[in-house]
């Protein structure tokens, strides 16, 4: 049994339930009150739990954010929201150097037990400041927790134990994916540690995360069609990273294409594509390939921006290219 919910719907349930279960928990970040959220995320919810636990903040991501992490260090359990994954490069400083290194620096005797939420990812013709995929950035960086919840179940089901974090965790949410609509399972159980195979398959790995997963499943469905059978998984968590399930795939299927929003240059992929490289080489039976977002500015104009971002087409034609030169 379970219930159909939105991608939207999900992330407020989950809100609601850490507030009415820790008063340590709050709020913060631009709209998030008044407005109820930029993406809808938050409505209702300051006249649930008023203004000191919903907190509309100034246009100031490097201000704000620090306040989330000085809250997290006088121990609150602050939820902040950056309107976007563009604007959260405004607040590298508070998020790398000091809220990921601090138990570090502090020898073990501090930790930072901040949530941040933003979205991500490009496709609503919103251009190119409010459209890119900097999760693998942050991935990059030791003393983060990197969560892509793509599916109704994770977007409910992570935020509990990445509040339970002693340490920072960072959601990055696509914001193609807030109508999206799902199952929700009445027993469902959302870890915030491994990746997830999403479809089971044994000729090619699809490897993906986020908005990238409803594509990477629907380019399954048409290689089915054509005899093809590619099993997705799901990273989930970027950092630390699952391995384990993505080698028991590679070692299974013999294929690989991994598939992101992230430019092709210094990208997540290729990180991916490294461990396989090293962990899984003699298991393949063809090179590594990789479905990215082409090397520009996203554009504004929708057939550019549909051009610019990976899509079915591109990841059945990866599929195919690689299946051709298979042994």
């Amino acid at each position: 049994m379970g219930r159909r919910i939105s991608y939207r719907d999900a992330l407020r349930e989950a809100l609601r339930e850490a507030l009415q279960a820790d008063p340590r928990v709050f709020l913060m970040g631009e709209d998030v009150g008044c407005y109820g959220g930029t993406y809808a995320v938050s409505k209702g919810l300051l006249e649930e739990f008023g203004p000191e636990r919903i907190r509309d903040t100034p246009l100031s991501e490097l201000g704000f954010v620090g306040a989330g992490i000085g809250a997290a260090l006088g121990g609150m359990r602050p939820i902040v929201e950056i309107m976007t994954v563009n604007f959260s490069l405004l607040a590298l400083d508070p998020i790398v150097n000091t809220a990921a290194m601090l138990r570090h620096m502090s020898g073990g005797q501090f930790s930072v037990p901040v949530v941040i939420r933003m979205a991500t990812g490009a496709g609503r013709q919103v251009a190119a400041q409010h459209s890119n995929s900097f999760e693998g950035w942050y991935a990059h960086v030791p003393g983060l927790r990197v969560l892509v919840p793509a599916t109704v179940e994770d977007a409910r089901g992570m935020l509990k134990p990445a509040l339970a974090d002693p340490d920072p965790v960072l959601i990055f949410e696509h914001a193609q994916l807030y109508n999206m609509e799902g199952e929700l399972a009445d027993d469902y159980e959302v870890d915030i540690c491994s990746a997830k195979v999403r479809r089971a398959g044994s000729d090619v790995s699809l490897i993906t995360f986020g908005g990238s997963l409803p594509k990477a499943l629907r380019a399954a469905e048409e290689l089915a069609a054509q005899g093809v059978s590619a099993e997705v998984i799901d990273l989930r968590v970027l950092r630390p990273l699952d391995d384990a399930t993505v080698m028991a795939s590679v070692r299974k299927c013999r294929r690989a294409v991994v598939v992101t929003e992230g430019w092709r240059s210094g990208s997540f992929a290729a990180e991916v594509m490294a461990r396989i490289s090293e962990q899984a080489f003699f298991d393949l039976d063809a090179p590594l390939a990789r479905v990215c977002s082409e090397e520009v500015p996203i554009p504004y104009a929708r057939h550019l921006e549909e051009a610019a971002l990976p899509q079915v087409p591109k990841i059945v034609a990866a599929v195919k290219a690689l299946m051709g030169t298979s042994a």
